[in-house]
């Protein structure tokens, strides 16, 4: 049965998260690990109208602690604005007057959808370690499903960036006839040992911390400390070396420095207090064991695994793709954007010029939007 939605956005749009039970016993999700798993309960949100023949869909797949509040404002938390507002609404890149689009927090996520923090229905306490470990492939399977679910026939494009580009790669693999076209940003084909290695970083960071108890710490506090570190290291690879200097020069909180506070270890450089800071951040809105999942979902991608080679799966994908790099980032450098344009033969390639290294798809919007909508008024 098909299912019709309308939102019109506005400024002042209240965007209500939907939940839904996908998978069941007698139709498992068959998870890459070899879990058959069921149910998966997914939250998503909605923007604009499918239209009658079902084909007007574009998927937006978020990166690693996102979520699916990604337009609008949340009936939740009025304050709390999607995470890519400026990017889905009427008139903007992804035009919900032309589009459906459609956002959910993917399998193993913490913010509606099923993973280590949710409840095991057998037990009563949450899965913790107990979960299994999920895979981008699992990932897209559930979002297939939903997609189904919500009476999509076709989807217009997928787009994401990061860990929500590999989404993407995989969408077009693994449903080719489902997918029109796709538009990966500033991600990779397989996690380079680079990007390996500084996730096995966070991880230790988190799992040497007393408080995480082998991920048992539910009913208690998170490990604090360490999951703090472990934002800490990732936001040093999100940024670049351009933008830490720029906008923190070598200030400290205060800057009159003389033999009374030079060695105060109180008197901390800028960019040692906005790393404390969103290392505090992310522990009071995301789950550790979360963190721990998802980072080696990230580790364990790779396209090619089990399909030959990178250059026969990329060869393979015969739809319009839009890779997007970045010019600074340090941890998909523009160089893997590039190679994977070069092996898809039917890409195009465009670079962000910016200081923000790889979060910049998330703040450089003058040049994501031209972009975007050159991309989407051709395919």
């Amino acid at each position: 049965m098909t299912v019709f939605y309308r939102l019109i956005m506005t400024k002042h749009t209240i965007v209500k998260t939907n939940f839904v039970q996908l998978f069941d016993a007698i139709d498992p999700l068959h998870m890459d690990c070899g879990d058959s798993f069921s149910p998966v309960t997914v939250a998503y949100e909605t923007y604009g109208t499918l239209n009658k023949a079902g084909d007007n869909a574009i998927v937006v797949c978020h990166a690693l602690t996102g979520s699916a509040h990604a337009a609008g404002y949340s009936s939740e938390d009025p304050k709390s604005i999607g995470w890519w507002d400026s990017f889905i609404g009427e008139g903007k890149p992804l035009d919900t007057k032309k589009y459906f689009v459609i956002c959910s927090n993917f399998l193993g996520g913490c913010y509606g959808t099923t993973g280590s923090k949710s409840v095991d229905p057998a037990t009563g306490k949450p899965y913790g370690l107990t979960f299994p470990q999920m895979t981008v492939r699992d990932m897209v399977r559930v979002q297939k499903k939903l997609v189904t679910y919500l009476g999509v026939n076709k989807i217009k494009t997928v787009i994401g960036g990061s860990l929500g580009g590999m989404q993407v790669l995989e969408w077009a693999v693994l449903f080719p006839d489902f997918v029109q076209s796709i538009i990966p940003i500033a991600t990779s084909v397989q996690h380079s040992p680079w990007a390996i290695g500084l996730n096995n970083l966070s991880r230790l960071a988190i799992m040497n911390d007393p408080d995480w108890k082998d991920g048992n710490y539910y009913g208690f506090p998170q490990p604090e400390k360490g999951f703090s570190l472990a934002r800490q290291i990732a936001m040093i690879s999100y940024r670049s070396e351009k933008e830490f200097t720029q906008r923190f020069s070598r200030d400290r909180i205060v800057n009159e420095i003389d033999s009374s506070n030079r060695f105060d270890t109180s008197n901390i450089f800028q960019v040692e207090r906005y790393l404390h800071y969103q290392g505090t951040k992310l522990v009071n809105r995301f789950d550790a064991n979360t963190y721990i999942y998802i980072s080696r979902a990230m580790d364990i991608h790779d396209l090619a695994y089990g399909r030959g080679t990178v250059h026969d799966v990329l060869g393979s994908i015969s739809i319009p793709a839009l890779c997007i790099g970045i010019d600074s980032d340090i941890l998909y450098p523009a160089t893997e954007q590039q190679r994977m344009a070069s092996l898809l033969p039917n890409s195009t390639y465009r670079e962000i010029s910016s200081p923000y290294g790889h979060d910049a798809f998330l703040i450089e919007f003058d040049q994501m939007e031209a972009h975007a909508r050159n991309f989407l008024s051709i395919v």
